[in-house]
């Protein structure tokens, strides 16, 4: 188990360009699945869960051909439906949550697909029931094994239909979206999520020959076409690390320009950091955050106290809530978190007490913060990693106490953030991996 030794009370200064998104990498990837033809991507990010991805396309027979850092060209013309009966594929499937993205593709084409209930990270249910009702809808058989732990489906015809999802799950649609792209017949799917990681997946695949409208709406429409054929993607920059970025600026009073971000991208998530006090300023697609010694947490108009909580797009993503509630433990004021979608992702805010900060988690779902406004900096402490998001989180607290905190089961924030303490420490950070 791979450790951090941090650090903290070091400012931070310089350029820092985001990776590509991890969570459109998942789709995007498995979406290769749906031709025969070459799919060149770039901007592929070189974390874990993206590469054990890319490692089971390979056991499946799909052609790879790196082309550059982050370039892939890959070519699924030979897919070997054998491997989905092996126990190597058993074991990688199950390790990776993102594998439930392989079944919409592998349905489309071949008319049948199987997976290992999925891991991933602990932070609450995660049901997939939005995947398998869709799927059934379109005309495919399931079936849960009990005894091998296996999720199947299969069909000879998937024919068009319309669905209303349970909920806008972005995986569940995504993966109903690449089922009915070559279904016959018309596909509509209402409450459909509409994040940009499915913009960009939609738009992938009418490059490829598909009919989707409705894209960047929560009403989709799919014409099914007969075959996908190949093409190029980039990858947007990964809203999350930008939005952790901007954390840990003012978390440790910071100096820092986000590249190339794509603000246009970004929805409200830099006018939610803006509520918490922190000074933005967008230069062209740059973002500049300045070193600010003191950021004040807004309030409600009526002067009520400020809530910050989680929604589907064009809400803010669950996936920062982590990153509000560390940051706000250094404000001046005092916010109330509420993450509403996972009932454990709160469970790290007893490390960041133990460092010193005011939080009271008033249950599963929201914690109020009380800032400081820094009267009593956080002190070092060691922990463990429970997620990708919680760790990141706990990584600037850590960058931002007083003293050398230790940060164990780093392998988590690996998932999700490439070489991040090579990066850190490029601009001023001191991080230590051991």
């Amino acid at each position: 188990m791979a450790s951090f030794r941090v650090k903290g009370g070091q400012r931070l200064k310089g350029e820092i360009q985001p990776q590509g998104a991890k969570n459109e990498a998942l789709q995007i990837i498995s979406a290769v699945l749906l031709t025969a033809e070459p799919v060149h991507i770039k901007k592929i990010p070189d974390i874990r869960d993206v590469n054990k991805l890319i490692e089971l396309l390979a056991d499946f027979g799909v052609q790879i051909e790196k082309t550059g850092p982050e370039s892939y060209i890959f070519t699924a013309k030979d897919v070997n439906l054998d491997f989905l009966e092996s126990d190597q594929f058993k074991e990688k499937a199950a390790s990776l949550r993102g594998s439930i993205m392989i079944l919409g593709p592998l349905l489309a084409r071949f008319g049948k697909g199987k997976i290992p209930k999925p891991g991933g990270d602990k932070i609450g249910r995660r049901r997939l029931d939005t995947h398998f009702i869709g799927f059934q809808k379109l005309g495919a058989k399931f079936d849960y094994h009990i005894g091998t732990g296996f999720y199947n489906v299969s069909a000879k015809e998937l024919t068009g239909t319309y669905l209303h999802l349970d909920e806008a799950s972005v995986t569940g649609t995504a993966n109903i979206i690449m089922a009915a792209s070559m279904a016959k017949g018309t596909t509509t799917v209402y409450n459909a999520a509409c994040e940009p990681y499915i913009q960009q997946l939609c738009k992938m695949i009418n490059r490829m020959g598909g009919k989707i409208s409705g894209v960047g709406s929560n009403l989709l429409v799919i014409e099914g076409v007969e075959s996908l054929g190949g093409t190029e993607h980039t990858m947007l920059p990964d809203m999350i690390e930008i939005g952790s970025f901007i954390g840990l600026a003012a978390m440790t009073q910071s100096e820092i320009t986000i590249k190339d971000a794509r603000i246009d991208q970004l929805g409200i998530i830099p006018d939610t950091f803006r509520r918490l006090g922190i000074n933005l300023e967008f230069r062209g697609d740059d973002i500049f955050i300045p070193a600010q010694e003191h950021y004040v947490i807004d309030s409600f108009i009526d002067g009520s106290i400020l809530t910050i909580a989680d929604a589907i797009w064009p809400g803010f993503t669950p996936d920062l809530i982590s990153i509000i509630l560390v940051t706000a433990t250094q404000a001046r004021g005092t916010v109330l978190v509420h993450q509403k979608m996972f009932e454990s992702r709160l469970f790290f805010v007893d490390k960041l007490i133990d460092m010193g900060a005011q939080i009271i988690l008033c249950d599963p779902h929201r914690a109020t913060v009380i800032g400081l406004d820094r009267a009593f900096p956080l002190r070092s402490i060691q922990m463990t990693s429970p997620d990708i998001r919680a760790g990141v989180s706990l990584l600037i607290a850590a960058l931002s106490a007083e003293g050398t905190s230790t940060i164990h089961n780093v392998e988590q924030i690996d998932r999700g953030y490439q070489y991040i303490e090579k990066r850190l420490n490029a601009i001023g950070a001191q991080i230590e991996r051991f």
